[in-house]
């Protein structure tokens, strides 16, 4: 006997609705780390944020200075709109800053565009863990997309362990592209700091302020692989091997 949607999974111990599924846990400890993570990083960038650096450098300003110093005079800057997410994106060789960072002149706009040319920076150095995630881009669109359809599709197919078994796995690479992420991250921001000193955009004390917005924005990533991690460990206690078939 089995409830798809979480009604009574059948396991060696007894039956248990959905409320009383343990894994839930999991569910909602991941639910924390990334409410938690997420307060840190608007309270750091939004404390930083309306700190006007003394040097009044923009994050435009801050990011062609570090780029131009570095001889990548190839990389460009763009203006986003509002509340749009700072990036670098390697195909078209562009620095992406938000409207606030681009034009503020505040230690968040500041280091978030120092951060950013980390990530300028390792492309141009080809940086072997940013090659590494880019290959793995493509792989991890499809398998986040299709592991719980695949899993679900096992479920209904009389616990098809094939199926569920390579709905798991699709969701592992996911996993497995957080965790790549995480060098990432933390090697653009350890050149973010190593930059804005190098060149003098902050002074100690605004660097100091740089370093919080940098390390809790960093923790962003760590909370989201943890929660992934618990997802696909929630993912194989529910549905991963034979000894764990419903209806037996």
């Amino acid at each position: 006997m089995v409830y798809l949607f979480g009604y009574g999974y059948g396991y060696g111990y007894g039956y248990y609705g959905m409320f009383y599924d343990p894994t839930y846990l999991l569910v909602i400890l991941g639910l924390l780390l990334g409410m938690g993570a997420s307060a840190l990083v608007n309270s750091s960038m939004n404390k930083y944020s309306r700190v006007r650096n003394a040097n009044g450098l923009t994050g435009a300003d801050a990011a062609r200075r570090i780029l131009n110093n570095e001889g990548l005079y190839q990389v460009q800057i763009e203006c986003l709109r509002s509340g749009q997410g700072d990036h670098y994106d390697p195909r078209t060789n562009t620095v992406r800053l938000s409207y606030e960072n681009y034009n503020g002149a505040s230690v968040t706009a500041v280091s978030v565009a120092a951060h950013e040319c980390g990530h300028a920076i390792q492309h141009a150095q080809g940086y072997k863990p940013v090659s590494i995630r880019s290959a793995l881009v493509p792989v991890v669109n499809i398998g986040s997309n299709l592991s719980i359809p695949l899993i679900l599709l096992g479920v209904i197919l009389s616990w098809n362990q094939t199926l569920i078994t390579i709905g798991i796995w699709a969701f592992a690479l996911t996993v497995i592209f957080q965790l790549v992420t995480l060098p990432v991250e933390f090697n653009a921001s350890r050149r973010a700091l190593e930059k804005i000193g190098q060149y003098g955009l902050l002074s100690d004390a605004e660097r100091a302020g740089g370093r919080k917005v940098l390390t809790a924005a960093a923790l962003t990533y760590v909370a989201a692989t943890a929660s992934s991690i618990l997802s696909l460990l929630r993912l194989y206690l529910l549905y991963g091997g034979n000894s764990r078939r419903r209806g037996d």
